[in-house]
């Protein structure tokens, strides 16, 4: 079995242990005591050394702790040493959720269902499908007021059966290691914290993201947060220089572009449908006889895809009895559009000869439009709707 040491004091960065089992090439050691951490309940591992050789990963496989090491340890006695900065930044994360979880549950009556520590930034996943802004900027604000009181971060150990005042019941029997932020959390947790939320540093909600039912709140705490806060401001202030513009004029600034971006969306819209129109009138003057009483438009061009022709296919086929059949070569694909009176089913034409070509496609009897998988497959579908459109001519 190995003992924890960092079950008591999580602050302990060099300890002494003993090899008391390893894998046959030497890269995987147990010792008798330890003070790594192992990848638990959200929170990573912890890294550093042991003896000459590099801490890859801790893994904790019940009554004892395994430790991958990037080089052979030997059999005896070694000194351990913890990447600090690595341990203390999980510490500052794994308290600060404890920290927000409490202040959730109270704002809001939701629940932490799971916790995830990432490299970048941490989350907890609440058990609603919503959160109202607010909530979410009281809780950053009543966390931040907490942390500035430096409340004592205190860890026990009681028996599971008279634990009393937990924010989640645990569901483990014996005895359960409860840290305590005074006055406000008591959570059964085994991993790594701070003595006091002062410790924590500054917390920023960063954003919410729905999560199947769930809701996940993206967090950073201490130095983290500093970073994050920085590289959000510079962005803002960035963009903002952009522009010739304080930071707090971009939201009215990019409220104007994006009207006046639509109106200019629509003057394009209005022009190609009008260029589409004269187009569609100059091509059906020129155009072929089809089956029936059809007027067959035939487009070919070398880029952009088949949706590129729709305003074209669609004036074409509002002229009487007008037929469209366009086709590009990047991406390879057709478009089919007719009139209500050219007899023409765009839909069931495209799906039919696609299909015998390889290609994919369909729509209904109007406008139908689809992809074949390359140029020689493009021309023999070009080919048989001609075919079946006008006849052999």
């Amino acid at each position: 079995m190995t003992q924890r040491l960092y079950y008591t004091d999580a602050y302990l960065t060099a300890f002494p242990a003993s090899v008391i089992d390893r894998s046959e090439d030497g890269t995987v050691v147990y010792l008798d005591r330890t003070a790594f951490y192992p990848t638990s309940g959200g929170q990573p591992h912890d890294t550093g050394r042991l003896g000459g050789s590099r801490v890859l990963d801790v893994v904790d496989e019940g009554e004892r702790i395994a430790h991958r090491l990037d080089a052979p340890l030997p059999a005896g006695r070694t000194d351990g040493d913890i990447d600090w900065a690595r341990r203390f930044d999980h510490m500052q994360q794994h308290t600060g959720q404890h920290l927000l979880s409490a202040l959730l549950a109270d704002l809001t009556g939701c629940g932490t269902i799971s916790v995830h520590f990432g490299r970048e930034v941490s989350t907890l996943d609440l058990d609603t499908p919503e959160l109202p802004h607010d909530r979410v900027v009281e809780a950053e604000l009543r966390a931040n007021r907490i942390v500035t009181e430096n409340r004592p971060v205190e860890v026990s150990f009681e028996d599971a059966a008279s634990a009393e005042g937990l924010r989640k019941p645990s569901e483990r029997g014996g005895t359960l290691r409860i840290v305590t932020i005074r006055d406000l959390d008591r959570s059964a947790c085994g991993g790594t914290h701070v003595r006091a939320t002062g410790e924590i540093g500054p917390i920023l909600i960063r954003r919410l993201e729905r999560v199947r039912k769930a809701v996940r709140l993206e967090f950073l705490c201490g130095e983290r947060a500093v970073r994050r806060a920085r590289a959000d401001a510079d962005l803002l202030l960035g963009l903002a220089a952009t522009q010739s513009a304080a930071p707090e004029e971009l939201p009215a600034l990019m409220a104007a572009q994006r009207e006046e971006m639509s109106a200019h969306v629509a003057a394009r819209r209005d022009l190609e449908s009008a260029l589409a129109g004269y187009r569609a009138r100059e091509l059906y003057g020129q155009s072929s006889q089809g089956t029936g009483a059809a007027r067959v438009v035939v487009v070919q061009e070398e880029a952009g895809p088949p949706d590129r022709l729709r305003p074209l296919a669609l004036a074409v086929a509002g002229l009487p009895h007008g037929v469209f059949l366009g086709a590009t070569r990047a991406p390879a694909g057709v478009i089919l559009a007719s009139a209500e009176d050219s007899g023409v089913d765009a839909g069931r034409l495209v799906k039919e000869v696609l299909g015998r070509v390889g290609g994919r496609g369909g729509g209904n009897a109007r406008l139908a439009q689809g992809s074949v998988p390359s140029a020689d497959a493009l021309g023999l579908a070009v080919a048989q709707l001609r075919t079946a459109l006008v006849g052999g001519s």
